[in-house]
């Protein structure tokens, strides 16, 4: 299934990236409602991602972002989106390309989704910034970032589950 023109294991995961951005999208439009907030864990090492270089050496592979209660400029485009989020009460903004994306959760609907590793060499074009009409309106929802995915993790859900073990 690794090999030839129909590699349906990156059409699924390129299927179930469009999820993140559909629920960013969501996010803009009528902002984080109810329970719903977002656990966005993402390659710093990958192409295109674009963060303060501190950021980078306090996390040189893997970071881990909460959109939840501050906010501000989230952007979407096809490839990428963007954000400014507070970190030690200094806001910087963070462009991440989709393929950068290794889990996304929403804890407050017990939903998540995970992504092998993708290889910067299978090509994705390096966004600079992202660029969109599409803002957040109002400015007072707030992020967090968290080094590690172990909060996150207990609430994934894997496709596994989903599957018959019956055998047919």
């Amino acid at each position: 299934m690794t090999e030839g023109p129909y590699r349906y294991d990156r059409m699924v995961e390129n299927a179930l990236r469009s999820v993140i951005k559909e629920s960013l999208l969501q996010a803009i439009k009528f902002g984080l409602i109810g329970n719903h907030h977002f656990y966005i864990t993402f390659r710093t090492d990958f192409p295109g991602v674009d963060i303060a270089d501190w950021l980078h050496e306090r996390y040189p592979e893997e970071m881990t972002i909460v959109l939840q209660n501050q906010y501000w400029d989230l952007k979407v485009e096809d490839q990428a989106f963007s954000v400014s989020l507070s970190f030690n009460d200094i806001a910087e903004p963070l462009t991440i390309p989709f393929v950068a994306v290794t889990a996304f959760a929403d804890p407050g609907v017990n939903f998540g989704l995970q992504f092998q590793p993708t290889s910067p060499i299978e090509g994705i074009k390096k966004p600079s910034k992202v660029k969109s009409d599409t803002e957040l309106q109002p400015k007072t929802k707030r992020a967090t970032a968290d080094s590690t995915s172990a909060e996150t993790e207990e609430k994934i859900v894997t496709l596994d589950a989903f599957r018959k073990k019956d055998g047919g």
